[in-house]
């Protein structure tokens, strides 16, 4: 009989943490004896991953003037190159844990759209395009962390990335995006009922070990 690996998305807004969160429970479930395999999006330094770089360092205009429909094709590229490698994971019967996804195109894309009709019809586009069109393996669980834009924006700025000058990211400098995407995260988490975790109590930020523990809990039950 084929073994069935389990794909975890951990997702949410900048600064909630998804980086921390995915190494912990990589670090957890692979102390519990589960075969585990991580991934990251966007691929920083990998070809897939070029023209993405290309639109967070300003490349093609402002966030704004870049459509989200352009800057989704741009995303989900990377991720169709990745899904081949996350396929032959899940064949194999291995937990793959990915820091963002899909969802986090319809974050911060879905950001840019403020009629909701309008941002249903993306969305649609979006879920047809990259799980349908290009054949990209859905999740079986989506984690969102959910942080205060305020908050999340103090912290997204000191968070160093590998292969980019985080000075330039169009996203973490533009507080109007960062404020429109955490709307959005929250709009979109309910509308495909995300499980989702508050990663501050007012307004202090949970210790990541307090967080970590809700996440496992969150996914416990599907490892069984």
């Amino acid at each position: 009989m084929q073994k069935t690996g389990k794909l975890i998305v951990i997702d949410g807004t900048d600064g909630s943490g998804k980086k921390t969160q995915t190494e912990l429970l990589v670090q957890r479930l692979t102390s519990e004896g589960y075969e585990v395999e991580k991934i990251d999006f966007p691929q920083y330094g990998k070809k897939s991953a070029g023209p993405t770089e290309e639109y967070l360092s300003g490349s093609f205009g402002t966030a704004a003037e870049v459509s989200p429909y352009q800057a989704s094709v741009l995303y989900a590229v990377d991720r169709f190159s990745a899904s081949f490698q996350i396929r032959k994971w899940l064949e194999e019967g291995k937990i793959v844990i990915s820091d963002r996804y899909v969802s986090a195109n319809m974050g911060h894309q879905a950001g840019k759209i403020d009629d909701l009709a309008e941002r249903d019809r993306f969305l649609e586009w979006l879920e047809a395009f990259e799980y349908g069109l290009l054949g990209i393996p859905r999740p079986d669980i989506q984690i969102f962390l959910y942080l205060d834009p305020e908050i999340s924006r103090n912290l997204a700025l000191k968070v160093e990335k590998p292969n980019m000058d985080k000075s330039k990211d169009i996203h973490e400098n533009d507080a109007e995006h960062m404020r429109k995407a955490s709307e959005a995260f929250r709009y979109v988490a309910e509308k495909y009922g995300w499980t989702q975790i508050a990663c501050a109590e007012q307004g202090e930020m949970k210790t990541r070990e307090q967080i970590s523990s809700e996440l496992y809990q969150k996914i416990a039950s599907m490892l069984a």
